[in-house]
């Protein structure tokens, strides 16, 4: 039953049914169950797929074994929510996905004034049941902590997120009103500042507000959430992106959004960020690392789709890199970068009028009009269109002029440079780096602008823009075992000895806890010492003295009135899937192909 190493500790949560009679509960048990992938996301050696990609399969009757296979998860987890009055009934199950059998399920009836209290028990024991079935996992106390004692706060939260994860001017502008509301009635909420950050951060970068208004009330709220929380991976992340499109600032977003992973290292949006920005400063191998890690967690994504097709594009592979936009704007016809970058792709293989074409029949409303002008210029000068090079050229030096025509900026730059002027493109970029150009600064070393690699002035402003001999190196330290050698002798004596004497795998329902509780080993040590000294994980290693002791009791002619089925929950099997499975796994045949060789 063991998977390959690579995928037996993944999970993916699937989005909890709503069973409340009300429909509109629904933002309530989606909230229970991004709050559980978040807290066994705290799990180092554990994976979980992303709220993106386990939401995508919401409300589709798809094989749970096909979800496995897209997700690239060796376990799924499903479940349902009922709210009744001030009660809540959770139901929740574990599925082995590779053979498509339950190993565990559980329903919980609670008050709703202990949700937090719920979700912590309930992320804990699927903690353990997982650790219990794959092996080694180093679980906290808790997994999720209390965050505020208003319960109406709390509601307004999860009905703020609920809006916002649907990515529309609309219920973004909801959102904002629903995280004050919660900030109303608790002031130290740090998750509705974080939310609100969010929402004016994404209003600032569609430009659907004034950019200057909406950063600096993304900004506002950022600092009020790290100052009440500055171990908050999200405030991290939303800093790393003021850093970079707000500031300009390289050294800082790198900071930030590096800090983001260390918090949170199943976090894809800050992995693909941080893919981004090594990406731009030229280090191709911890820019890979990041968008695999992302794509990892988060396989269904578009915007991790996005990001590897820009990768493609930033590594002049831009036959994949077209091929992979073609895909982001086929799932999402609305996707603005994919857009622009494959009309670059489209330059860069030297189909100049398929992207002119393309250019002009874009919609008006799907590209800032910059952002069109500048593209078409870059066309028609490497085109070698002398009359088409003038029409946009001036055009976009008129636009330039602006201050905060950021995307004007970097395209006169990039033109300058498809004509190999030099000088001027140089001077250009000294005036407008003054003017914080975040555009300027992810276009500097664009495969558009390779004419100017050569030139020594190159690797100053590498230097300048990016810094890149003082980027922050993260060493991974390396992590003493969790129990030393003599220890762990001692420790696997007095559990063989335990076992032997007492027969705690005679116990149906016996877990890691309370056999670790029995011979008074933390959870966490004798974990590991199974792992590590035995080489199997809590099932593996109970199930074998059951099967062992299911042996000797077949074999013996005073059961032969007792069925198969009947020994093997007199050994301690409480399912007879786990008990058959096992059995072949651990004998090579079928219990009844063993007494037909045996007796």
């Amino acid at each position: 039953m063991k998977e390959s190493p690579s995928k037996e500790k993944t999970i993916a949560v699937l989005p909890f049914v709503n069973m409340s009679a009300n429909e509109e509960m629904e933002y309530f048990s989606d909230g229970i169950t991004e709050e559980i992938i978040n807290a066994l996301a705290g799990i180092v050696q554990l994976k979980v797929t992303s709220r993106t990609s386990s939401f995508f399969f919401k409300n589709k009757n798809i094989p749970i074994r096909q979800i496995a296979n897209e997700l690239n998860v060796s376990t799924i987890l499903e479940g349902s929510v009922r709210l009744a009055a001030k009660t809540i009934r959770i139901t929740a199950q574990l599925i082995h996905a590779e053979e498509d059998f339950h190993f565990w399920s559980e329903t919980w009836d609670r008050k709703l004034e202990n949700i937090f209290e719920i979700q912590d028990e309930i992320s804990l024991m699927i903690a353990d049941k997982l650790r219990e079935q794959y092996g080694h996992l180093e679980i906290q106390d808790h997994l999720v902590e209390k965050k505020t004692d208003n319960l109406d706060a709390y509601e307004y939260f999860l009905k703020a997120r609920f809006h916002f994860n649907k990515w529309n001017p609309v219920d973004a502008n909801k959102a904002i009103e629903l995280y004050e509301k919660a900030i109303a009635l608790d002031p130290k909420h740090t998750d509705s500042y974080v939310g609100l950050s969010d929402a004016y951060s994404f209003f600032a970068v569609t430009e659907l507000m004034p950019k200057e208004e909406a950063w600096q009330k993304s900004r506002e709220y950022m600092d009020r959430a790290f100052a009440l929380n500055p171990e908050n991976a999200g405030v991290h992340y939303l800093l790393a992106n003021y850093s970079f499109f707000y500031e300009a600032n390289f050294q800082q977003a790198v900071k930030h959004a590096l800090k983001a992973v260390e918090l949170k290292p199943n976090y894809p949006e800050a992995h693909q960020f941080n893919s981004l920005l090594f990406l731009i400063s030229g280090n191709i191998e911890k820019s890979k690392l990041h968008l695999e890690t992302a794509h990892s967690i988060d396989p269904l994504s578009q915007e991790t789709l996005f990001y590897r097709a820009y990768f493609h594009y930033r590594t002049e592979d831009y036959k994949n890199a077209l091929t992979l936009f073609n895909e982001a704007l086929d799932k999402n016809p609305h996707n603005i970068p994919a857009f622009v970058v494959r009309s670059y792709c489209l330059l860069k293989l030297g189909k100049y009028d398929e992207a002119i074409v393309f250019l002009e029949n874009m919609p008006k409303d799907m590209i800032i009009q910059d952002e069109r002008l500048g593209a078409l210029c870059l066309a028609n000068i490497l085109k070698k269109d002398k009359t088409g090079t003038v029409k946009y050229l001036e055009q976009l030096k008129k636009e330039a002029q602006k201050p905060g025509s950021f995307q004007a900026h970097s395209y006169l730059f990039l033109a300058y440079a498809c004509m190999e002027k030099n000088d001027e493109a140089f001077s250009w970029l000294a005036h407008t780096i003054k003017l914080k150009s975040s555009v300027l600064l992810l276009n500097f070393t664009d495969p558009l602008a390779i004419n100017l690699k050569s030139d020594p002035r190159y690797k100053n402003y590498i230097q300048e823009l990016f810094h890149p001999s003082e980027l922050p190196i993260k060493k991974v330290p390396t992590k003493p075992p969790l129990v030393d050698d003599e220890t762990a002798t001692a420790y696997l004596d007095k559990l063989t000895r335990f076992i032997a004497e007492e027969e705690p795998f005679l116990i149906p329902n016996l877990s890691l806890r309370s056999l670790a509780d029995l011979v008074e080993i933390h959870p966490n040590k004798l974990s590991w010492v199974l792992n590590d000294r035995v080489g199997k994980n809590f099932n593996e290693f109970i199930n074998h003295y059951r099967i062992e002791y299911f042996k000797q009791l077949a074999l013996d002619p005073k059961n032969n009135h007792i069925s198969l089925l009947g020994l093997a929950y007199e050994s301690g099997f409480n399912s007879k899937t786990v008990f058959n499975t096992y059995f072949k796994k651990e004998v090579g045949t079928t219990p009844k192909d063993f007494l037909k060789q045996n007796r």
